[in-house]
């Protein structure tokens, strides 16, 4: 386990867009439960084996509209990954449950939830995993910011403030800027996180033209590639990347 591979997905809670016109169409399955959803979690979960660990967002933790499947379990186990967790960010009665979720196959030593700055509904879920020859631990941070320039400068703030507390430190989700936004320029240059890549393109997934989604590391952590994987389930597109941790290190299984 000194390399770890790595996937960044916003799966839209299962619901497939192919143009932009189905934003107006299928409204209504952000609502109510639809055959299709389970079906497309189904190609989901399989594209998720031979990765280590996954970060999901705007993922259903189980309401109606999802038929009451906790989507990250259900992936989990679609996947073959032994742990998962999932943070509830915004909770509408028994209609929805918005998350962020994470997939692992290695063993988590700690598990945290961070609320962000801003209106109420965004948040970061930080794992720390144990590493073989080192005190401080490998930690994993699955986010999705706000869609507001403001909020999302603090939040980035807020990430730059927890970035500091680690060495070996992966952030990945839906930023909901691309490379060229002024505040998400600041904090990796605050941070020293590398990994901002332009050609990255994620969102819409039928014509990708904006990287939305990133996935930033430590300079202590290795970047052996990065890649946009073509599997258009959702209004976005995979993210992936695979991480080297330093020699003698590695991850506890």
């Amino acid at each position: 386990m000194n390399r770890l591979r790595l996937l960044s997905y916003n799966i839209q809670a299962g619901i497939h867009s192919r143009r932009y016109r189905d934003y107006l169409a299928n409204g209504w399955k952000h609502l109510l439960p639809h055959g299709e959803r389970l079906r497309n979690l189904g190609r989901i979960g399989t594209m998720l084996h031979g990765y280590d660990l996954v970060g999901l967002q705007e993922v259903d933790a189980g309401s109606l509209r999802s038929a009451y499947v906790d989507q990250i379990e259900y992936l989990a186990q679609q996947g073959g990954y032994p742990y998962w967790f999932a943070q509830v960010n915004r909770e509408i009665g028994s209609l929805a449950r918005h998350s962020n979720g994470l997939l692992s196959r290695v063993r988590l030593a700690t598990v945290t939830e961070h609320k962000l700055p801003g209106l109420p509904g965004r948040g970061a879920l930080l794992a720390e995993f144990p590493l073989v020859n080192a005190p401080e631990p490998f930690a994993v941070c699955v986010l999705h910011l706000a869609l507001g320039w403001r909020a999302r400068r603090r939040q980035l703030d807020y990430l730059v403030e927890l970035a500091e507390g680690y060495r070996y430190l992966v952030l990945m989700g839906d930023f909901n800027c691309s490379c060229g936004s002024k505040s998400l320029r600041a904090a990796v240059a605050a941070s020293g996180l590398r990994g901002l890549d332009c050609e990255l393109k994620t969102f819409p997934s039928w014509r990708p033209a904006r990287n939305l989604d990133h996935i930033l590391v430590s300079p202590a952590l290795r970047i052996v590639e990065a890649r946009v994987l073509e599997y258009a389930l959702s209004d976005h597109l995979p993210l992936s990347m695979e991480v080297e941790l330093p020699a003698g290190l590695r991850v506890e299984h």
